[in-house]
């Protein structure tokens, strides 16, 4: 059993890399008005290919200007892009864009480049993220952890998403996503037919006043996941 769910790790593996490099960029790099709707199309097909399903819970709420929330792998990003019909303009480190052809999946939709290494980084991100706001249609999607982790406890938050929603007083709309380690585990390469979920939390928007603000919604999100684990065995 365990050489089955290691053979279909390196499938599924192997299904996203085709799919992402050899038909989402070149269909990206054609149809430029499309490629939002490529990105949520193909990544449906992803989760199809890959024997995976997902189920939403709460509300999505169209006033958000920003999507927080938990990392544990690249299905994280592909359920949310199967999942919405939103342009989403995802937060990523320079590391990613400068990925040889797959950096395109980043560079082509415009999505928000960080360079962690440089202390202009944040002002670069600061105005990435102005210009999404200002925009209106699209919405900021940024995994607050910084990098993916296989523990049931969030990492502490970094703090460019602190900063960057003080400034700009942001809409925010925390989002729990649980399962998706199941469906494909990077951490221990093994995979499985699994249904990943979607749980919206409630949107507010960054009170400045409020100093606690973002430990509250670590907390938040904590507290959700323990809920998920402990009712239904759900790990994130």
């Amino acid at each position: 059993m365990k050489i089955f769910a290691k053979i279909r790790f390196y499938y599924g593996a192997a299904t996203i890399s085709f799919i992402a490099a050899g038909i989402m960029v070149p269909l990206m790099m054609l149809f430029k008005k499309r490629r939002s709707d490529i990105l949520h199309h193909w990544n449906r097909v992803i989760m199809f290919c890959l024997g995976g399903k997902i189920i939403t819970h709460g509300t999505r709420d169209n006033s958000a200007n920003m999507f927080v929330m938990n990392h544990q792998g690249i299905i994280d990003i592909i359920s949310i892009e199967a999942a919405e019909n939103t342009d989403l303009r995802w937060v990523a480190k320079k590391q990613l864009f400068d990925a040889p052809w797959f950096g395109f999946l980043l560079q082509l939709p415009k999505m928000i480049e960080v360079d962690r290494e440089n202390k202009s980084g944040l002002i670069k991100l600061l105005r990435d993220a102005k210009e999404t706001k200002d925009g209106g249609d699209r919405v900021i999607a940024i995994f607050p952890e910084g990098t993916r982790t296989d523990k049931q406890s969030l990492l502490k938050f970094k703090g460019g998403t602190r900063i960057i929603s003080n400034k700009l007083k942001l809409s925010i709309q925390p989002i729990i996503i649980t399962n998706s380690k199941l469906l494909l585990n990077e951490h221990v390469k093994t995979a499985h037919s699994a249904t990943v979920h979607i749980t919206y939390l409630n949107t507010f928007t960054v009170d400045n006043q409020d100093k606690e603000w973002y430990e509250k919604l670590q907390q938040q999100m904590q507290s959700k996941i323990d809920e998920e684990k402990i009712k239904y065995g759900r790990e994130r």
